[in-house]
């Protein structure tokens, strides 16, 4: 699928770029992918990482410094590109709140800037990476990747005869990725802290691992035709019982659920389980579009799901128990359970 093909990744030094990256490069013999992004510093750190780990390889990479906010360049560095991943996006819920026109800079004008190099450029597809703060927004963040998404999924309305294909892929937050609850955690049981606060016991989470997020990009790719928002089917956790997959004797505070924050994570809305069907592993929202057609744009396998079907990580039916918790965060070496808990290593890894 992506042999001796261009790939750009917008915000490509972070988490989701750096996996991205090194996934594509053993798997497939791409021709070059692009890594475009505006902090000179971390792609210096990206080029020296990668130098050292695929050193035969790194002549595939190329670093772009720019922002998705200049048109112009994004137009120079489109040219020739065969797929674009975007995830680039301001995606700190307070920065958004205190900085809400450069948000929209990013996330609203960033979005359709893409969109017009795309087609301008004739790239083949383009996956935009969303958020479960898309859905049913209550913060700024959330409501401009909301209308980001609307973008892309529109913008299939517009590609002509470049027949450019856009799609989204929706999930919320990684686990163990900066910013997140684990590292958070983490950073207090290292100072020898034993109470952990949790904004509300009753919070949950789905669990998503960066090469899951990569695995259904790949599926993007390879098989959208226009038009999709592509969710994966992934378990749920409690943020009290994380607490205590972190730490054995946790003494657990409740302080309060701050605003802009969920109970839960929601990845289908009631209202989209009319034109949202089930696959395998994953569900695929379809659009309800004048330009969109069953028999064009429809990836065969699905079934509809029930109206009125909401997928939130509260009302899922696979869910994470503390020990479950333990061997991924162990097997991800997102966080070492056998230094900071008292307990023996079968306890968190199962025995062969």
């Amino acid at each position: 699928m992506l042999n001796d093909k261009s790939i750009l990744i917008t915000g490509g030094t972070g988490s989701f770029g750096k996996k991205f990256t090194e996934m594509i490069l053993k798997r497939y013999n791409p021709k070059k992918i692009i890594i475009y992004s505006r902090d000179e510093f971390k792609q210096d750190l990206m080029k020296k990482d990668f130098m050292l780990r695929c050193p035969d390889k790194i002549n595939k990479i190329r670093f772009f410094i720019g922002d998705i906010r200049d048109r112009d360049r994004l137009y120079r560095a489109f040219n020739g590109v065969d797929y674009v991943i975007h995830a680039a996006a301001m995606k700190q819920v307070p920065a958004c709140e205190y900085n809400p026109f450069e948000a929209i800079k990013t996330n609203i004008d960033g979005a359709q800037n893409i969109i017009d190099a795309a087609l301008d450029r004739g790239v083949q597809k383009v996956v935009a990476l969303s958020t479960d703060k898309a859905v049913n927004p209550i913060n700024l963040y959330g409501g401009t990747k909301l209308v980001s998404d609307k973008l892309f999924i529109s913008a299939n309305a517009y590609s002509g005869g470049n027949e450019t294909v856009f799609s989204v892929v929706r999930y919320g937050n990684v686990a163990g990725s900066r910013g997140s609850v684990i590292p958070f955690f983490q950073s207090l049981i290292e100072k020898g802290i034993k109470e952990l606060p949790i904004t509300d016991c009753r919070m949950t989470r789905f669990w998503i691992t960066l090469e899951e997020g990569v695995e259904l990009v790949f599926k993007a790719l390879d098989e959208s035709k226009g038009g999709e928002t592509y969710i994966s089917k992934i378990p749920s956790f409690t943020i009290t019982d994380l607490a205590k997959a972190m730490l054995d004797d946790v003494v657990i505070k409740e302080i309060g659920i701050r605003e802009g924050e969920k109970l839960h994570e929601i990845m289908i809305t009631r209202d989209d389980s009319r034109t949202t069907y089930e696959y395998e592993k994953h569900y695929i929202i379809y659009p309800h579009f004048d330009w969109w057609s069953f028999d064009k744009h429809f990836t065969s396998g699905g079934k509809l799901i029930e109206e009125g079907f909401e997928y939130n990580s509260g009302n899922n039916t696979q869910w994470l128990t503390v020990n479950e918790l333990r061997q991924e965060m162990y097997r991800l070496g997102i966080f070492d359970a056998y230094k900071v808990n008292d307990i023996h290593y079968d306890e968190v890894m199962p025995t062969k």
